[in-house]
């Protein structure tokens, strides 16, 4: 009996770990799926067939297609908060290199999530938790470079600084223009030099 006490808490465990590798599978096919086609194109066999999962084990951990659509957001999130949180506070070549790494992980995702806006009320919802996670990116990362602004003088600059280090600047800059990576950083610390340039 003392056997069996001491082999269930490892088999749960490893039952456990299983399941969280399951779901982690299904949320990242999700993720790449949704990359790669309209929403009204995406089909829970098509999400199981990406995870090497069956449709029933799909809905057995997410419940519904919002269920797998909060999981791949959820997934999406705690990567993007995880690499942001590391950019320094008031340094600008630092900063920008860590924009440019979410950037080059993540824009896909994120064109995708404000083209997919109008047609989904769940992915409208994180769209705006998202500008609100970038916009306090900002006021983060160029805090001292809003120290001491009178009201309407620091809502000016941080819209700048949001504006700025947008993915559709990334997009523009990076994709339509044909930039390299470094041509990428380089342009965006040739237009926040004179925001951060002190009088």
């Amino acid at each position: 009996m003392n056997s069996e006490a001491g082999t269930r808490p490892y088999a749960m465990g490893k039952r456990a770990e299983a399941a969280a590798a399951t779901a982690g599978r299904i949320a990242e096919a999700a993720l790449e799926l949704f990359i790669e086609r309209p929403l009204s194109q995406l089909t829970l066999a098509l999400v199981a067939d990406r995870a090497g999962v069956t449709v029933q084990t799909v809905l057995r951990h997410c419940g519904d297609w919002d269920g797998v659509l909060a999981a791949a957001g959820e997934r999406a999130a705690a990567r993007v908060r995880t690499l942001r949180d590391r950019a320094p506070v008031g340094d600008l070549p630092g900063a920008i290199a860590n924009l440019a790494e979410h950037y080059e992980t993540d824009a896909p995702l994120a064109l995708r999530m404000l083209s997919e806006e109008p047609n989904s009320e769940y992915i409208a919802d994180r769209t705006r938790m998202a500008r609100d996670i970038h916009r306090a990116w900002c006021e983060r990362v160029f805090a001292p470079y809003l120290e001491g602004l009178s009201d309407p003088e620091r809502t000016r600059r941080l819209a700048q600084f949001v504006a700025v280090c947008d993915v559709y600047v990334y997009k523009l800059l990076r994709h339509d223009a044909g930039l390299s990576l470094e041509a990428y950083i380089d342009s965006l610390l040739e237009l926040l030099e004179p925001l951060v340039r002190r009088p």
